[in-house]
């Protein structure tokens, strides 16, 4: 496993952007969350390019993103929840970074993700609960592979920071 580079992933409110910028802080590196650079290169949210060009040409964004988050050490990268179901993606972080799976319930997911402001979430429509234990059912199998696990149904998004810091420098065991 190579720890220059961590990634986060996990479901839509699992805590990935936040938890990525106070980790980020907390080592010095620099934070890449994937969605934010699909943003910046394309000029178009996320929600804009799933209604406009569909899932497949979001996925194909999300995969130079990856790549191009890995492109360099000392890096924290906030994968969108899905980037690590693409198989081109998931060999590459497995081969360059450290991986971290922030898991939570995923009523407390579609409970964070009601309060948060101004959030499109496409994949969310309709019944949050039940679509997040759908995403869980389809991509668990690959979160499961990550090299650390991280509950953070009940923890600050400050001490899951220092959690993966901790580990990261190997002072804190993984699992």
């Amino acid at each position: 496993m190579n720890r220059e580079r961590v990634a986060l992933m996990g479901l839509s409110g699992s805590g990935k952007s936040t938890v990525g910028r106070l980790l980020a802080a907390r080592l010095g590196w620099e934070l890449v969350d994937t969605d934010a650079w699909i943003v910046a290169q394309t000029g178009r949210q996320v929600h804009e390019i799933f209604a406009q060009d569909g899932e497949p040409a979001f996925r194909a964004w999300e995969r130079q993103a990856v790549a191009a988050a890995c492109d360099a050490p000392r890096r924290v990268i906030a994968l969108g929840g899905g980037a690590p179901l693409d198989p081109q993606s998931f060999a590459l972080l497995r081969r360059t970074s450290a991986l971290v799976w922030l898991r939570a319930a995923p009523e407390t997911l579609a409970e964070r993700l009601r309060t948060a402001e101004g959030e499109v979430r496409p994949l969310l429509a309709g019944d949050a609960p039940a679509r997040l234990r759908a995403l869980l059912a389809q991509r668990a199998p690959v979160y499961v592979l990550a090299d650390l696990v991280v509950d953070t149904e009940a923890q600050p998004p400050e001490d899951v920071a220092a959690q993966i810091a901790a580990w990261l420098h190997g002072t804190s065991p993984a699992r």
